[in-house]
Formats: structure tokens, sequence, C-alpha cells
């Protein structure tokens, strides 16, 4: 076993190769690569190797604090209590790590004798010459021959793209091109990404079977790519391939402007990466949705996402319980419990009046899945849209602004942050926010909710042109939105009932018939809470409820 790991930057490769040689020197078994570093990809050697080691010593610098793998590394060994931080120069260490000890050896040279040193190796070594931890009981058994396993995203791998040009310049932007989109999907939550050294082999050599390539690499998803010139053109294509069956999900093509391509590479490799990442969530859920028992906890979680599809007591009902489910098959699954807040948070905004007793339910979940999991980007957005939802809009917002920065391409953290900053009254920061979704999240399953927080942004600023168009955009994209409905009534009942007002609240009482009056003026009080424009809609409402039930 190895004695000792170290985790570093790139930049910072001469002074860990310092450390090595005096770790090695001090007679200590010492893993570490100078040539693939974790900055570049996190593959699953290195992966093996961190969690093999006793000692995970961490080079705290100004630039390895901004790797969001050095982090990542350092977050996994604290967990495996292996973690040895040391600082080699004055830097702001991540917040989760300001508490714990970490030597400060910035003004070390190598020197054996130095008496800080010293200290540090000794911490160093009670850790590497520690007893390994027996292993619990069951971790003798197969978690995968088990239907209570938490599970994991999906995999991928990214094959070499071909370069149909046959145009030397052209193969190196083939090669770049995968390398990009690895770090872009990396960035991503709905799939785990291969390293690109997983799959350099098959660059020059024959590709086999594509079930063969998944059974080797143990990944669900193949993506396979070319790229030529067309006329004035670079055309890229992709198709999305399932590995066990070769069967093609998804396909597309993307071209820029030879002349323009320099200055929008970047923007070609975000496009399709957005594209990738939401296909692929959309095929989980899809799978997730066709097998009736012997699901995991991230299966279970998946379906519950699917459920946001529809804001209606039903499959908010049925979301609640899928959530449920996921903390059932896995207690210790801080994104189960981050769903089951989220859920139960919905249920209470859109149906119940204010109780307490719920929102403590709802923080004991939110405060489980943070001590669980405290640097994942997915847990941070569903924590906020909690937030969000027992009327915390500021701490909403800091949530999944720390998602955004753990995750850039998360479009549901900018989503929950757009509805954060609405309730907040900072609208054109709202707008920012769901225009990043719509970059990062092209066709996501909440496509209509990013038009109905628009609508609800335009509503607060009294646009009312524009929240009307978004209300439409919304509902061609859900039908059956019923609060979109509703709320289209107010605008256009605010001077008094209209046929076309009557018209839309009663397609909304359709979609909901068991709401009443007094659930509808929830809603409104929750979503335009502090807004200027709350009275009136909700006098508008009163009117319109009143025509429609003369008496009532």
């Amino acid at each position: 076993m190895t004695d000792v790991f170290i985790s570093y930057s790139h930049q910072d490769r001469d002074v860990a190769r310092r450390y090595a040689e005096a770790l090695q020197a001090a007679g200590l078994a010492v893993w570490w690569d100078d040539h693939l570093r974790s900055g570049e990809a996190f593959d699953e050697k290195i992966e093996a190797a961190l969690r093999a080691a006793k000692a995970v010593v961490v080079l705290w610098s100004k630039t390895s604090v901004a790797s969001r793998w050095v982090r990542a590394e350092a977050t996994l060994a604290d967990r495996n209590k292996t973690l040895v931080p040391v600082m080699i120069e004055p830097c702001e260490r991540p917040i989760m790590f300001e508490l714990t000890h970490t030597s400060e050896l910035g003004h070390w040279d190598g020197g054996p004798t130095d008496k800080a040193w010293l200290g540090f190796l000794g911490d160093v070594k009670r850790l590497a010459m520690r007893e390994p931890a027996p292993a619990p009981v069951e971790a003798a058994h197969s978690l995968a021959e088990k239907p209570g396993k938490r599970g994991e995203r999906p995999s991928l791998a990214l094959m070499p793209f071909a370069n149909r040009s046959g145009l030397p310049e052209d193969e190196v932007f083939a090669i770049g091109m995968v390398e990009d989109l690895i770090d872009a999907l990396s960035q991503g939550v709905n799939v785990r990404v291969l390293a690109s050294s997983a799959t350099a082999r098959f660059r020059t050599g024959m590709i086999p079977d594509l079930a063969e390539v998944g059974r080797q690499l143990g990944v669900r998803y193949v993506l396979e790519g070319n790229l030529r010139r067309i006329a004035s053109n670079l055309r890229v294509t992709a198709q999305l391939v399932e590995a066990a069956t070769s069967a093609v999900l998804w396909t597309q093509k993307f071209e820029r402007p030879l002349s323009e391509l320099g200055s929008l590479q970047e923007d070609l490799v975000l496009e399709v990466a957005a594209h990738l990442d939401a296909q692929v969530q959309h095929l989980e859920m899809a799978r997730a949705l066709k097998k009736p028992t012997d699901l995991t906890a991230w299966e279970a979680v998946t379906r519950s996402i699917s459920t946001f599809r529809s804001v209606g007591s039903d499959s908010v009902s049925q979301g609640l319980d899928e959530a449920r489910r996921a903390v059932a098959i896995a207690p210790d699954y801080g994104l189960a419990h981050a769903m089951v807040a989220v859920q139960t948070a919905l249920e209470y905004w859109l149906f119940s009046p204010e109780d307490p007793n719920i929102e403590r339910e709802i923080r004991g979940h939110i405060d489980r899945a943070l001590a669980l999991d405290t640097d994942n980007a997915v847990v941070l957005g569903f924590v906020a849209q909690a937030l969000n939802f027992i009327s915390q809009p500021l701490q909403a917002l800091q949530r999944a602004e720390r998602a955004i920065r753990l995750s850039p391409s998360y479009g549901y953290a900018h989503f929950v942050a757009a509805l954060a900053c609405g309730l907040l009254n900072r609208l054109q920061e709202s707008l920012d926010h769901l225009d990043a979704d719509s970059r990062t999240a092209p066709g996501s399953n909440l496509e209509f909710g990013n038009h109905l927080f628009r609508a609800y942004a335009h509503v607060r600023a009294s646009d009312w042109n524009a929240a009307i168009a978004a209300f439409d955009r919304s509902l061609a994209l859900n039908p059956d939105l019923s609060f979109g409905y509703l709320i289209k009534a107010t605008i256009l009942g605010r001077h008094g009932p209209t046929v076309g007002a009557l018209d839309l609240l009663a397609q909304a009482r359709r979609a909901e018939p068991e709401i009443t009056l007094a659930h509808w003026e929830i809603r409104l009080g929750r979503i335009f809470a502090n807004s200027e424009n709350l009275q009136p809609l909700q006098k508008s409402l009163g009117r319109l409820w009143d025509e429609a039930e003369p008496g009532a």
C-alpha cells in the first residue's frame, strides 16, 4: 500500500518533487505523478492511488486552491481522515479547510533538519504508519449485488475525434476539442467523464466494437465525433452511443466560420458540452422511469427530479415519495436528503400555510445533506431551492452561487439563483442567471420554468407585456402549468374581469381542480413577497374568483 499521496497543482511540480524526494528519503513510499497531474485529468489511476494512500499531503498554493481537482482530492482525503495539508506559499485556503491544522512551510528549501519540516514529517508518519481501519462486515459483499446500493452518475468516454479534412492543423484541433470537451463536461453534474488518457490508445489504433469499449472502460455511454471543412466553415459532428447496444441515442452538428474559429472555439466547445449534458440527463430520467423495482438511490433521485416537469399535487407527492425512497435505500446519501428537502419544501410552498414544524423538518434535511456532502454542487443546488421555498432567498442565493463556483456549467444552480434574485427584487441579476441557465442547460426539462421565472421578474418590474410573453412561452412548453394561466389571468384582470381573464382562470382550475382560492393566494403571496404588485394581483384574483362563482 502507498504510504503517501501528494496532491498539488501542475504549476508547483518542482516543489512537489522536493517533497516527494524528502519523504522517500525518510523511508516512506510516495505516489505522485509528475506527468499526468490532477489539474489536467482525474483518471482512475490517480483516484485509486488517492484512496489507497494512508496519508495525503496537499500542497496549498495560490494555484492549487483554485484547482477543483486539488480541492476534490483534499475533500476525499479529509473524509478518509488521511489529510495532511501544508502551505507552500501564502494563500487563502478553501473555506472548508480553514480550520484544519496546516503546516507553514513556505520557507522550506528541502533541508532535512528544519524544525517545521520535522514537525510536518512527524504528522505524515503518524498517519502513514498506522494500521488500516478494519473493513466493515458488509464490505465483504459486493454492493453491486444488492438492490439497496447508492448508485452513481452515468459514465461517459469521449473517443478521439476523427479528422475528416486530413489537414494537420485540423488534427491538432480535433485533439484539443476532445480535451476541452472533457474539461467542460467535468464541470457539469449529470455525467462522470473519463480522462483522455483512458481513450488515447484509440487515437492511432483500430477501435473495437463499442460494447467492448464499454466493458473495457466501464462506461455506459460513448461519444464519437468528427470534424471537417465545409466551404468556409468548420463542421463538428457528435453522436452519443449506448455502449452496450451501440444504439445511437443523439446526434447533432455544430458549425463555425473558419475565419472566426479562434475567437469562437470556446463557444463551440461549451455548446457541444451543454447539449450533451442535458441529453444525458433526459436519457437517465427515461432509464430510471422504465425501471419498476430494484432501484439504486441515484435512480430514485433521478425519478424524483423527473417530477419537476409538472407542479401539480400528484407530481409533487410522487417526487417526495421517490426522494424518501432514496433516503431509505442510502440513509447517508447527501443528495437524497437534499432531494427530500426540496420536494418537501416545494409541497409546502405550493399548498401549505405557514407551519414552523414543516420548516424545521426541511431544515433538518438541509443540514443533513450539507453535513454529508458539503462540496457537491448538485446538493447545494437542491438545498438552495429548498431555502427559496421556505422564504430564505438570501441564504438560497449564497448556496446557489457556491454551487456555480464549484461547477460553472451547472445550469440548475443558475435557475435557482434566478428565483432567489427575483424574490430579493434583484431583477436584472435574475434575468442574467436565467440567460446563463439557457446557455448551460439547453433543452432542459425545466426550460418552461426558465420562462416562468422570467415572467415573475417582469411582473415585479411592472413590465406587463414582457411578463405575458414569457408566460406564453412557458405555457407553450408546459400546457398543464396551472399557475402560469392564473397569473396571466390576474394580469389581464387588474382593471376588472374580462372574458380572456376568466377563461384563463378556468384553465388554471381545470389543471388543478382541488386547489382553492386560499391556496392560490398563498402561492401569490410567496412568489411576489416584497413586491409592490402583490396587492393589485391579489385584488384582481379575488374579483375574478367572485365573477366566476358569484356569492362564493
